[in-house]
């Protein structure tokens, strides 16, 4: 589908659902961000939902400016994903050992590592840049200092809420039952740290005093303020990146330890919940993508749907409408609490039925019915992504 514009608004806000379905409180958010002085657009995926501040599923570009909020507080979570050689058949019958192991590989929930991971010692882990980047620990704001020993040791850790391990069997065509291995994951602890710290600071800046939402609050270009997040930003980006790239390391030998002839072609990564310099018509702009994925003409992405629903691995179709983005996910339509109210373990087991996988209280606020429909997400998206492969968990772990 092609965009909507969403009316009464000061910026272009343009939407790729339809706009009477976005439930009032987003609704709001997006005419309180599309009336900032300093927005030059948004884009809004159909995945969109309520959020701090700025919504899920939304991409803001802004001149001389960037809020925050509508980075979101998990800055750099995102997507890996890696094909392996393996089909089906290779795997055993019974996957709760896979499960098992891999669990007990990477911690997930709030559980940390007890002893800071040695990148050298994880096998197929890209060397390069790790004592630099855990020297610049020291320039972060000094607020988290006392904090680095915990950043160190949940390197390479899942945590909780939506974030997922995954082993997937490709749906259709060619490779039909192909394996692929997935997981979600962000910044953990420290980037909500240094996100919050952040944003509280903004929401006392005077030129953010008269805004429609405090939790909009921006910093400018050429202030302290704006180096200072820029900077914790940046390496917040980076601890995610590597903290994922970790973790696929770490899962990639746990398969390799279980099914030593399998092979692996080169991992897909991105963020979406994270900043990014750009320019359109022109204009050089910071875009913050907050649920939301890069789409950029021939970039690769991932949309996941749930924990029994599946996913899509994606190619961008460059659409500057959108800032170059689409969706990242299937986004919630109904919040934690409504869905364990809703819904109980029963209903958890009927629907992830087919997937090695927790099926207890726990989790049950992650049931596929608390999601929108993936299939009609990536049916408003046609004109932002193709499908490259769409795939379906038989493993899913998480915290």
């Amino acid at each position: 589908m092609a965009f909507t514009p969403l009316p009464g608004t000061r910026a272009p806000v343009r939407v790729w659902t339809d706009p009477y379905a976005i439930e009032e409180q987003a609704a709001r958010q997006l005419r309180n961000i599309g009336a900032l002085p300093w927005v030059e657009g948004v884009a809004v995926m159909p995945d969109v939902h309520f959020g701090k501040g700025a919504t899920v599923g939304s991409v803001i570009a802004m001149r001389q400016a960037v809020s925050p909020a509508a980075v979101g507080v998990d800055i750099g979570c995102g997507m890996s994903a890696v094909r392996t050689s393996l089909t089906a058949a290779d795997l055993p019958d019974d996957l709760a050992g896979l499960r098992s192991a891999i669990e007990a590989a990477i911690p997930v929930g709030f559980a940390k590592r007890d002893t800071a991971i040695d990148p050298r010692r994880v096998r197929g882990l890209e060397q390069r840049g790790w004592a630099d980047f855990w020297e610049r620990f020291g320039t972060l704001d000094n607020r988290v200092a006392q904090l680095e020993t915990r950043a160190q040791r949940q390197m390479g850790t899942l945590g909780g809420g939506n974030h997922f391990i995954e082993v997937c069997l490709e749906q259709g065509g060619p490779d039909d039952g192909r394996v692929w291995l997935m997981l979600h994951s962000g910044s953990r602890n420290i980037g909500k740290e240094l996100a919050e710290r952040h944003i509280g600071v903004a929401r006392r800046l005077p030129h953010n005093a008269e805004l429609p939402d405090r939790d909009l609050a921006v910093f400018l270009t050429g202030t302290p303020e704006m180096a200072a997040y820029r900077r914790d930003l940046w390496w917040a980006q980076e601890y995610a990146r590597r903290n994922r790239a970790v973790m696929l390391a770490v899962l990639c030998n746990v398969v390799r330890d279980a099914l030593p002839q399998v092979g692996f072609d080169e991992p897909i990564s991105c963020h979406h919940n994270y900043v990014a310099e750009e320019t359109y018509g022109g204009v050089d702009v910071l875009v913050t993508r907050k649920g939301a994925i890069r789409a950029g003409a021939g970039d690769l992405g991932i949309i996941p749907g749930s924990m029994g629903t599946g996913s899509y691995v994606v190619r961008g179709k460059g659409n500057p409408d959108a800032y170059c983005s689409a969706s990242h996910g299937a986004g919630r339509r109904m919040s934690r609490g409504q869905a364990k109210r809703t819904f109980s373990t029963d209903d958890l087991a009927r629907q992830t039925a087919g997937v090695e996988c927790r099926k207890d209280a726990g989790v049950v606020d992650e049931i596929p019915a608390a999601y929108k429909d993936i299939t009609e997400v990536m049916a408003q998206q046609e004109d932002l992504v193709e499908v490259v492969a769409h795939l379906k968990q038989v493993v899913c772990v998480k915290g």
